[in-house]
């Protein structure tokens, strides 16, 4: 009974995915046309916009932009962090057999584009953008695979979500140790405690998820103010909630259920529409061939292909991990160009990595055509593949 939880619970995951790919496909096409438009000077302005309110002594007034990349985004990590650890726990990722593979391909499909970019960019003013290419977008790359329909096997579609999600734990990481500037340790110790208090509730299991949920907002303010990412808030908060592995359902369950939907319908649409307004410029071209954007279209389609490939060989040549049911090394190799579609994360990093606008501008760029390539050719490439059964490469 717990693996039909778990199997709808994916299900469920998945099919927002689809859907959640293919509206953030439209706020992206939305943001372009304003960013060039008679409209972008307006847009920019509500972006920059101040909005909230003071309580006592502290202020909780942000720019929409900040509201949206530090809070809104939060709860996207939340909604990571809930499917890292159900993963963990009993799904993909619950045995070293089931998750040696995915984790090693992930693995290489984060070396290899970081070495890529780090080699294209070394001794640059760009060279801090180094982590730009080792994200894979799981709404869009759930997206595409999932429009293959039964011409990919069904395995392939797991094996990509588990390497997806092991990718963004990894992207996660990188955030909260390169991508913090300076810690104030005070705010830090404050978070530490609401994290305690959390444990504590977790070890008791105490099940409402208004427990977690308050403290979580104050998690989550300590954390912004304490100098590292306040997106990290969220996946913390994730490892407090409760699971378990019987027929009941975990208010892990709960609330990842609760988030799909306002996550992927509203969260991450708002972000592709802040953050993808591209005003496109002549010179935007020969960026794409500076070191700048060959290293993150290099790094996210050449890069991932080879990383994801290369490292799954290993793997099993070693026995380490077995292929997916049903699928050959092409399927593998298609599979690594879908990981190449970096979208979110690579531009939210992308906007950590630099304080230089036109470098912002430029990789965001590159980031949009390496994601329509590995999109494209990756469909292309797996739906030629004929045959259900293993096909050598």
């Amino acid at each position: 009974m717990a693996k039909i939880i778990n199997l709808q619970a994916f299900k469920d995951f998945l099919r927002s995915g689809q859907i959640g790919g293919i509206l953030l496909m439209v706020c992206v096409a939305i943001s372009l046309f304003i960013a060039n438009s008679s409209y972008k000077d307006g847009f920019s302005a509500l972006l920059a916009t101040d909005f909230g309110f003071t309580f006592g002594s502290g202020s909780y007034v942000f720019t929409v932009s900040a509201w949206i990349n530090d809070a809104l985004m939060a709860v996207f990590f939340l909604l990571v962090g809930l499917e890292i650890k159900r993963e963990l726990v009993e799904g993909e990722l619950s045995s070293i057999k089931k998750a040696s593979l995915p984790v090693v391909a992930a693995l290489g499909g984060m070396l290899v584009p970081a070495f890529i970019y780090f080699i294209l960019n070394k001794d640059t003013a760009t060279a801090s953008g180094w982590g730009i290419p080792m994200a894979t977008d799981i709404a869009f790359a759930l997206a595409i695979i999932s429009m293959l329909g039964k011409s990919v096997p069904a395995s392939l579609k797991i094996f990509l979500a588990a390497l997806a999600i092991v990718d963004d734990l990894g992207a996660i990481l990188v955030i909260a140790i390169f991508y913090t500037n300076e810690v104030h340790f005070h705010y830090l110790l404050m978070a530490g405690g609401v994290l305690a208090l959390l444990l504590v509730f977790n070890f008791f299991k105490i099940k409402p998820l208004y427990f977690y949920l308050i403290p979580g907002v104050f998690l989550w303010y300590f954390i912004h103010h304490s100098g590292i990412h306040a997106t990290i808030a969220g996946v913390l908060l994730a490892l407090t909630i409760p699971t378990n592995s019987d027929n009941t359902e975990s208010p892990l369950e709960k609330l990842e259920h609760l988030l799909n939907g306002p996550v992927n319908y509203f969260i991450m649409p708002i972000f592709a529409l802040a953050n993808t307004n591209i005003t496109f410029q002549k010179e935007m071209l020969s960026g794409l061939v500076s070191p700048l954007g060959l290293g993150i279209v290099t790094g996210l389609f050449a890069g991932k292909t080879i990383g994801v490939t290369l490292f799954s060989w290993l793997a099993v040549k070693l026995k380490l991990g077995t292929l997916p049911s049903q699928a050959g090394w092409k399927h593998i190799i298609g599979l690594g160009m879908l990981a190449g579609i970096g979208f979110t994360m690579s531009i939210f990093i992308s906007l950590l990595s630099f304080s230089d606008e036109m470098h912002v501008t430029e990789a965001k760029f590159a980031i949009l055509c390496a994601s329509v390539i590995a999109g494209l050719i990756g469909f292309v490439f797996l739906k030629s593949i004929k045959g259900k059964g293993p096909v050598k490469a």
